[in-house]
């Protein structure tokens, strides 16, 4: 019952929004700034939505929900795979050995891991780190669409195999698709190795940095 009402919550605030916009456009700016919800806002309903979520098997054998982390209006947000375990205890992504090199590549790129967003397709880890399973994937893709649709980043970079799968809907490998510009929900999206990939096989980190190196024109252009 929690979880439908935010859901419905994050829903009519949306709704709201537009509603605001409409009347600005017709002139009609004396709305209280308190009135209008940020990004901000709308991410914590939506985060509370999902406190104790039950949707799958893995709230079974979760620590924390990791939701996400980051600046709401980012223009570049990072989409990964799951949580590890360093990630289960601390309820933040991206905060292992993977998440050390995720954020030395993000300050390569010339931002600080404050300025982008972090997340991943599922909020609770998987049990020894295996892979996301169907179902999985299925139960928690929701929050993932909801949270990029507050946040409406200029470009978002895709990490790993699971990750670009289920934003770009294909079961193709990730030589199919990687280094490539696509589009999700209208919005610019480079799919890339993992951190955790590149800590198995660093020779591949020139590739990634080719891949960055695209992004940052495309947030320049």
């Amino acid at each position: 019952m929690a979880n439908n009402s935010g859901k419905d919550l994050v829903e009519i605030l949306e709704t709201f929004k537009l509603q605001l916009t409409e009347l600005k456009k017709d002139g009609i700016d004396f709305i209280p700034k308190a009135l209008e919800n940020t990004k901000q806002e709308r991410l914590s309903v939506l985060e509370s939505s999902i406190a104790g979520c039950p949707k799958c098997k893995l709230c079974k054998t979760r620590t924390n929900i990791v939701f996400g982390t980051g600046n709401p209006q980012a223009s570049l947000l990072f989409v990964g795979e799951a949580p590890g375990e360093k990630e289960d205890q601390q309820g933040e992504p991206f905060v292992g050995r993977a998440g050390q090199l995720l954020t030395k590549m993000i300050e390569a790129m010339g931002f600080s891991r404050q300025e982008v967003y972090i997340c991943n397709v599922i909020k609770c880890r998987p049990p020894s780190n295996r892979n996301p399973e169907a179902d999985e994937i299925a139960a928690c893709e929701p929050f993932l669409k909801q949270q990029l649709a507050i946040i409406k980043p200029k470009v978002i970079v895709g990490l790993g195999t699971y990750a670009c799968q289920t934003l770009l809907k294909t079961t193709d490998a990730m030589s199919k698709f990687r280094g490539q510009w696509h589009s999700y929900d209208g919005i610019d999206f480079m799919p890339t190795f993992h951190p955790a990939y590149l800590l198995r096989n660093p020779s591949a980190k020139k590739i990634v940095w080719q891949d960055l190196q695209e992004v940052i024109l495309k947030l320049k252009s």
